[in-house]
């Protein structure tokens, strides 16, 4: 039996059958993980409501909507709470690209008069053992009750009043920004909806 010889036209046929059968394959594995992949999404940022927020009987998610920044690149997430239709605070992300590995995103809880309930860190990529401590309790209580508008967002070596993480003063910095972002992102959505300090 003869051998088939080489030609450029049999390799970029087999190439282009392999490269055809390889985006098939990944096209449909994309499809099918599609909805488990957003329903995780949905059930991480449904935690982190729970964490940041006071009670509520409302559905944040459902009644949350965009803000457009002229800072912020993406728009902000913001989710308020209802108790009894009363409004009882909101949730807002904060970003920062400015973390030691880059995108720090966070979710801030503030009570109707802009006092920070809790923060939850939704992403980060920072150094394992150093900036990944930001979501360490004893880090995240400093920002607890405290109110951005007397409470400086800065890192205390910038000037500011956040005890900054032991080696990971950057990581801490774009914590920050992103808390403070999240805080001026509420002030906006605050004045748009005439919302009390009660």
């Amino acid at each position: 039996m003869k051998k088939k010889e080489s030609t450029l036209i049999n390799m970029v046929f087999v190439l282009f059958a392999i490269t055809l059968a390889a985006g098939l394959s990944l096209g449909y594995v994309n499809d099918i993980t599609l909805e488990p992949k957003a329903k995780a999404r949905l059930a991480k940022k449904m935690k982190a409501l729970n964490v940041v927020l006071p009670q509520f009987d409302n559905d944040p998610i459902s009644d949350g909507y965009l803000l457009k920044m002229a800072e912020v690149k993406d728009s902000v997430e913001i989710y308020p709470a209802y108790k009894d239709s009363v409004f009882a605070g909101a949730a807002i992300t904060g970003v920062s690209e400015r973390g030691y590995s880059g995108l720090v995103k966070l979710m801030v809880g503030f009570q109707p008069d802009g006092q920070i309930i809790n923060i939850a860190v939704l992403e980060q990529k920072e150094t394992p053992g150093l900036g990944t401590k930001m979501k360490g309790e004893k880090f995240l209580r400093q920002f607890r009750e405290k109110h951005p508008a007397s409470f400086d967002l800065k890192v205390q070596k910038d000037g500011g009043e956040v005890d900054a993480l032991a080696g990971a003063t950057i990581s801490t910095r774009a914590f920050s920004e992103a808390t403070q972002q999240a805080y001026d992102a509420y002030i906006i959505y605050k004045e748009k909806n005439l919302i009390s300090d009660n």
